[in-house]
């Protein structure tokens, strides 16, 4: 019986408003964190593969107490094992010791196979995947877009540059995923109870050297205010704009 562990991070959501203090990124001013959309299809498949072969899932997540709400709404879903990974003595980890953590604790599970969304919302760096693998020395395939965890030979289909490729790989193995033609299933009320009273285990880990030093953050430049034309004499004007300034013409 398959072993399965998906790692899982809490993001931003897409509509809250980011501000910068003091040359870093406020956290403490985001109301709405999220499941990172790519990690959410990773868990869908990684509940499927549940559903047919009976393994267990593991779900990993890296961060402070309001990570919790990560697991407990994969727990809704029907996760029985939840790790947190976190030490308050942790401030900001670069991607090599997200890296290092999460693979160190991975070592101390038994799990064929890994599953992570190809990248995070928030940082686009798309380096966890393959950084882990590495670290623990496995094979990954990336943004599998397609899977068939139904028989006794899972297979995973991502893009190539010849159109698309169907692969049945040996375990263990580490695979990221992107967006699937999957529906993403949501809790039932039952779930959601349940999930409540579901144990979260909490460990520190070895995270290594920080490789990346960030000097500070700095929001974007705000948009100059916008002009406003009226009446077809201006249309020469627009048209000059659009040419000489915008370049869209």
């Amino acid at each position: 019986m398959a072993g399965i562990a998906v790692l899982l991070k809490q993001v931003p959501d897409t509509t809250a408003r980011i501000s910068v203090s003091e040359g870093r990124v406020d956290e403490s001013a985001i109301t709405s964190w999220v499941t990172s959309p790519y990690d959410e299809y990773a868990l869908e498949v990684a509940i499927q593969h549940k559903e047919a072969s009976g393994a267990s899932i593991t779900a990993i997540t890296l961060g402070p107490p309001r990570a919790d709400k990560v697991l407990k709404d994969a727990a809704a879903l029907g996760v029985e094992n939840l790790v947190r990974v976190w030490d308050d003595a942790w401030e900001s980890l670069d991607s090599s010791q997200v890296q290092h953590a999460l693979s160190t604790v991975l070592e101390g599970i038994d799990a064929d196979y890994i599953y992570c969304g190809k990248q995070s919302a928030d940082r686009n760096q798309g380096s966890t995947g393959p950084g882990v693998a590495e670290r623990l020395g496995l094979a990954c395939i990336v943004e599998i877009s397609d899977a068939d965890v139904s028989g006794d030979s899972p297979s995973f289909t991502r893009s190539s540059s010849t159109g698309s490729e169907r692969l049945s790989p040996a375990t263990p193995i580490l695979l990221t995923f992107t967006k699937t033609e999957t529906e993403l299933r949501r809790p039932n009320v039952r779930g959601i109870m349940m999930a409540k009273k579901a144990q979260i285990e909490i460990v520190s880990a070895d995270i290594g050297d920080a490789q990346v030093q960030v000097v500070s953050h700095n929001p974007p430049a705000e948009k100059p205010e916008g002009k406003k034309f009226e009446g077809a004499d201006s249309v020469p004007e627009v048209v000059g704009l659009l040419r000489d300034e915008a370049k869209v013409i």
